[in-house]
């Protein structure tokens, strides 16, 4: 009975738990699989992209054009269909296609594939593939690569708004780019998630703001969102955000009123950071200026020592950058005690510490 069985799901190619040598299959238990499942995934802005196929073994088989013959639809891995899903709208070599879960067949040929994204998404292998259910149909060349003994799938050449998915079996590589409009769909995201518990937050607006102004996107929109997160709770963070915003609408007047205003409610601690962010972008004179409002307020801090020393070591005078790094050395805490120290030696070796 259980033979019969076992032929009976072979030949109808139900789903199966195990799989043996003889080509036989189980329902019953869960066994190793000869063809193993794998799940791959990779995230291209905020779009997720998710491939689950199985893994046949070359196993000294010679594979294309014989045990995957060219000109018929293969379900581009083995057992049950390979399937991607993609969480947002995509564009595969230049075609567009809705978000969902895809049924992933080919076309194999000798200088050209076909790469087939249906409709239907559970069925065994490609052996009810109906062209009818085609979402979307593109062609690639193939490229020969190392050899590779597992069917293999992988993420490749991943840039900020795509990617290009290759199969590589044998000494075979069928790539094919995925292109993904992050800046729409993040805009658009934004202005769903804002509409959630962030909204009361300072913080989910100020983010918003600050991705849109990062990514040159849409300025007014990010600056509608500093303006809420203000409205929300006035802070040293997104008063500057906002003057940051304002400087690249070109409102200088505006931009540099509002920097005004978010240095004097900045905290020690934010005037060093901002200053160090102002000295490794380039900005070096006016991280001095942002260094000098500490020194005047708060000389007896330890970070603000070695903002003294910053100056000094900028005018080659060494001992006196030295002395007071030394300062800052002993009153960091345990994590900083190092790097202060490291810059210890340098000043003694007469080197610039702000290079």
């Amino acid at each position: 009975m259980l033979k019969r069985l076992f032929c009976l799901v072979f030949a109808l190619g139900l789903p199966a738990f195990g799989q043996f040598q003889n080509g036989g299959q189980t329902v019953l238990l869960n066994l190793p699989e000869t063809s193993q499942r794998a799940v791959i995934t990779q995230r291209v802005g905020i779009t997720d992209i998710t491939l689950t196929y199985h893994r046949p073994l070359v196993n000294g088989r010679k594979v294309w054009g014989v045990t995957v013959p060219y000109g018929k639809v293969w379900r581009a891995g083995a057992d049950q269909n390979t399937v991607i899903e993609f969480t947002d709208p995509v564009t595969i070599e230049g075609k567009e296609l809705p978000k969902g879960i895809y049924g992933l067949h080919t076309i194999p040929g000798e200088n050209e594939w076909t790469i087939i994204f249906s409709k239907a998404s559970t069925a065994w292998g490609s052996f009810t593939y109906d062209q009818a259910e085609d979402a979307l149909r593109v062609t690639v060349k193939p490229k020969p690569a190392d050899f590779h003994e597992a069917l293999t799938y992988s993420f490749d050449d991943l840039k900020p708004n795509e990617v290009t998915v290759a199969l590589a079996w044998e000494k075979l590589s069928v790539p094919f780019k995925i292109d993904v409009d992050v800046p729409h769909l993040v805009q658009a995201s934004l202005k769903n998630q804002l509409r959630g518990l962030v909204q009361f937050t300072w913080e989910g607006w100020d983010d918003a703001a600050t991705y849109l102004l990062e990514s040159r996107g849409d300025l007014q929109e990010a600056l509608k969102y500093s303006d809420q997160s203000i409205q929300n709770e006035e802070r040293f963070d997104n008063l500057l955000t906002k003057s940051n915003i304002q400087e690249a609408m070109g409102k200088k007047e505006d931009a540099a009123a509002t920097k005004a205003k978010a240095l004097g409610m900045a905290g020690p601690l934010q005037l060093h950071n901002y200053g160090r962010q102002l000295q490794l972008s380039g900005h070096q004179p006016e991280a001095f200026d942002v260094f000098q409002k500490n020194i005047k307020s708060h000389p007896e801090l330890w970070y603000v020592h070695s903002e003294v020393a910053r100056i000094a070591s900028s005018k080659g005078d060494f001992d006196a950058a030295a002395k007071e790094m030394k300062l800052a050395a002993a009153g960091a805490p345990d994590y900083a005690k190092p790097m202060m120290e490291r810059m210890v030696k340098r000043l003694e070796s007469k080197e610039d510490i702000n290079k």
